[in-house]
């Protein structure tokens, strides 16, 4: 089945494509085994990125960046699904992060920090989840208290996607304990700041080039300019972060799906049992059918919602309900096509293998399934 059409990109962006292949396939695809192995990737690649343009797409010129838009931001988060890389954390850094320094740092914050991020040679994060609270910003325990012209930051934070490279660091902290979620804010940690330190690498069941990291702060001394925004006001702009970030996982799950699926096709192709390609049999084109016709619905579905975005119109249940779908199409396929493999697909040098583990992640982050359903739901029901 010949795909549809993509009515989304111009030829410049298909150009930028092009681009972002190549990349993926000489700088990425050929070290990736390695980068699991050791569970993060080299520094080099991140300025490599930068180098080539990969790296917070949408940013202006006065900002230090490329000028362009979101959607060369979300090519490149599908060229690495294509290929199957879930290790350089690019989209993050370019499509979740560097937004909350454009909209609420200061003038004076966003030109020390933004070009370099631009250039790969600093590595952002956020830092949100905690030990003992999970992603429940507003029982968070990592406290700033103020003191002159610096805030100090106590606490410490867990599953921090970009950990161990990063060198900004956007933390939910409480100003004011005693306010709940009205008492949160978003401070910016340099990673060269006395009192932060990284814990452990954590090992995951999947994702296992993704650098997963621990993080303290033992009475951090953050400037006041690093304060995002204004006091108080942090759960506020975590909210309205969220539709993107969330989006960002529809269009890798989507990505990530249809690799497999080609992955697969190839495979049955040439697989033969019982003196016949694997792709003989009914029941492994009849799966392949199914499988085609969901990505399809799944492709319709994730570019209508990156257009109802550049729209300004893809509110928080719209972009919930795309997660959902698309990161349990993603958990379907993979699981599905792993079973056409046989024995080879339980092999972790096969892409599938990887492709079925690093999938049952996206369920849980940026908001689980379960939390996702209530969103719809609260939305369907008109409830605040």
């Amino acid at each position: 089945m010949q795909p549809t059409a993509r009515t989304l990109f111009t030829a410049e962006h298909e150009a930028f494509r092009t681009q972002v292949r190549r990349f993926c396939e000489r700088e990425v695809l050929p070290h990736h085994a390695g980068w699991e192995q050791a569970h993060g990737v080299p520094r080099e690649l991140w300025r490599l990125a930068g180098a080539t343009g990969l790296l917070c797409c949408w940013l202006p010129e006065a900002l230090g960046g490329p000028g362009a838009d979101l959607l060369c931001d979300f090519i490149v988060g599908e060229e690495l699904g294509r290929i199957g890389a879930t290790g350089p954390g690019f989209s993050l850094h370019s499509v979740i992060v560097a937004p909350y320094l454009v909209a609420h740092g200061t003038p004076a914050l966003r030109q020390a920090l933004l070009p370099a991020m631009v250039r790969g040679e600093r590595i952002a994060a956020i830092a949100m989840t905690e030990p003992g609270t999970g992603s429940d910003v507003a029982a968070i325990r990592t406290q700033a208290r103020r003191e002159g012209e610096h805030y100090v930051l106590s606490g410490q934070k867990t599953f921090i996607t970009n950990g161990h490279n990063a060198d900004v660091i956007v933390v939910a902290c409480k100003t004011e304990p005693e306010l709940g979620a009205r008492g949160v804010s978003l401070l910016v940690v340099e990673g060269d700041m006395p009192g932060f330190s990284r814990g452990r690498n954590l090992r995951k069941i999947g994702q296992h080039a993704q650098d997963t990291a621990e993080l303290f702060f033992d009475d951090v001394r953050v400037p006041a300019s690093h304060l995002l925004g204004e006091e108080g006001q942090g759960f506020k702009y975590l909210m309205q972060k969220l539709a993107q970030e969330r989006l960002l996982v529809s269009v890798q799950c989507q990505a990530r799906a249809e690799a497999v699926l080609d992955w697969t096709v190839a495979y049955v192709k040439e697989r033969r049992a019982f003196r016949q390609r694997v792709a003989d049999f009914q029941n492994t084109r009849f799966v392949l059918a199914g499988v085609s016709a969901d990505l399809a619905a799944g492709r319709a579905y994730c570019d209508q919602l990156i257009a109802r975005h550049l729209a300004g119109a893809l509110d928080a249940a719209g972009a919930a309900a795309g997660k959902l779908w698309h990161s349990e199409l993603l958990g379907r396929v993979a699981d599905h096509c792993l079973q056409l493999f046989g024995g080879y697909g339980y092999m972790a040098e096969y892409p599938v293998a990887r492709a079925y583990t690093d999938a049952r992640i996206e369920r849980i982050y940026a908001g689980t399934s379960e939390i996702m359903k209530e969103i719809v739901a609260r939305d369907l029901l008109d409830e605040k």
